[in-house]
C-alpha cells in the first residue's frame, strides 16, 4: 500500500512538475517560492505588521501577536519535529550517486532539508488560518495565497504534492492549537484581551 501511494505521489509529481512546466512558469515560480525573500515584499509585510499594531484595533494587535507566535511554532515544530521523524529525502537529493527522482525540472536550489512536510506550506497554511480567524471576510484569498506557494514547491522540483497536503494540514492544525491556547488563556486570565472569532459579512 506504501509503495502505490508513493508510486502515485512521484507520478503526481511528475505531472505537476515537468507536464505542466511552460517557460513562463519557469520563471514565475521561482519568484512565488521564495516571495519573502524579495526586499520590497519584506517592506510591504512589515508595514502590514506596523499598520495591525497601531491602526488596527484589538484585532489588529492580535493578529499581529499570533503572526510571531504562529510562525515560530509551525516553522519549528515543522523543522525540528517532523522533519526528523520523517526524515524523508527530497526528490531532487542525491542518494547513493542518483537523484531520487529522474528527470526533475528543478528550478532552484535543493536545499539540504528533508522533504515531509514542506515547511512553505506548513508556515503559509498556519498563517492563512490566523489571520482567517481574525479576518473571515478575506479567508478566500488568505488561503488562495498559501495554495499558490506550497503548489510551487512541487513545480520548482523540491517537495512532492503529499508534502504540501501533510504541510497545509500541519499548518492549519498548528495555527488552531495555538488560536486556541490563547482563547483559553485570555478568556480564564486576561478577559479585556479576549477577542472573537470574526464572523462572516451576510451575502
Amino acid at each position: 500500500m506504501i509503495d502505490f501511494l508513493s508510486t502515485v505521489d512521484v507520478a503526481i509529481f511528475h505531472f505537476i512538475n515537468h507536464t505542466l512546466s511552460t517557460s513562463i512558469g519557469n520563471m514565475i515560480w521561482p519568484v512565488i517560492t521564495d516571495y519573502d525573500k524579495i526586499l520590497m515584499v519584506r517592506i510591504v509585510l512589515i508595514g502590514v505588521w506596523l499598520a495591525l499594531v497601531v491602526k488596527g484595533g484589538a484585532r489588529g494587535r492580535t493578529a499581529a501577536l499570533m503572526v510571531i507566535v504562529i510562525l515560530v511554532c509551525s516553522d519549528q515544530f515543522s523543522s525540528t519535529v517532523v522533519k526528523s521523524v520523517f526524515q524523508r529525502p527530497r526528490p531532487c537529493h542525491v542518494v547513493n550517486g542518483m537523484t531520487v527522482v529522474a528527470d526533475i525540472n528543478l528550478l532552484v536550489g535543493c536545499g539540504g532539508g528533508k522533504s515531509f512536510p514542506s515547511s512553505h506550506a506548513v508556515n503559509n497554511f498556519a498563517i492563512a488560518t490566523m489571520f482567517t480567524w481574525y479576518y473571515r471576510r478575506w479567508r478566500y484569498w488568505f488561503f488562495a495565497w498559501a495554495a499558490v506557494v506550497a503548489l510551487s514547491r512541487v513545480f520548482v522540483g523540491v517537495h512532492y504534492p503529499s508534502d504540501i497536503a501533510g504541510g497545509a494540514l500541519i499548518g492549519t492544525g498548528v495555527a488552531l492549537a495555538v488560536i486556541a491556547l490563547w482563547q483559553f488563556i485570555t478568556r480564564r486570565w486576561i478577559p479585556s484581551l479576549v477577542v472573537e472569532r470574526a464572523v462572516p459579512a451576510a451575502p
